[in-house]
């Protein structure tokens, strides 16, 4: 099976320069935990929740929320993207992801055309989901 039959198509993306209250609200509204980072419609890196919220005040949102807390969201995406994340064509196998998580530590790996062209993302998740589904069935 190649990646492009499970990858999620629906790309949001954010750019370099996206201040970090952007990714807050996309992250809270679109229940989503990996956001593609472009520039000039290149892949640049991958943000996730978990990199969102180790880079914001914990007291945001309380009733001890400081204006420095708040001023954690104006910091720009550049400060907390992973650059030049692994990348996959559409045509790579699941085969060639699964091996890939297994030797790392991330969880999702951008899809790109030529130029780095952002075409999809496929996460750990998506993998779970289609074994669970019996939509991939694992070699025997």
């Amino acid at each position: 099976m190649f990646v492009s039959e499970l990858m999620s198509k629906n790309l949001i993306t954010v750019e370099i320069e996206d201040k970090l209250s952007v990714l807050k609200k996309i992250f809270e509204n679109m229940k989503i935990h990996h956001l593609l980072v472009v520039e000039d419609n290149k892949v640049f890196g991958v943000v996730s929740d978990r990199d969102l919220y180790k880079a914001l005040s914990p007291n945001i949102g309380t009733l001890t929320e400081t204006p420095k807390d708040t001023a954690t969201l104006n910091k720009q995406v550049y400060h907390i993207v992973t650059r030049h994340p692994t990348v996959l064509p559409p045509t790579a196998t699941i085969e060639e992801v699964i091996s890939i998580f297994n030797k790392n530590t991330f969880s999702c790996i951008p899809i790109v055309g030529p130029e780095l062209k952002p075409l999809g993302i496929i996460t750990i998740r998506d993998i779970i989901k289609a074994l669970d589904n019996k939509t991939l069935k694992l070699s025997e």
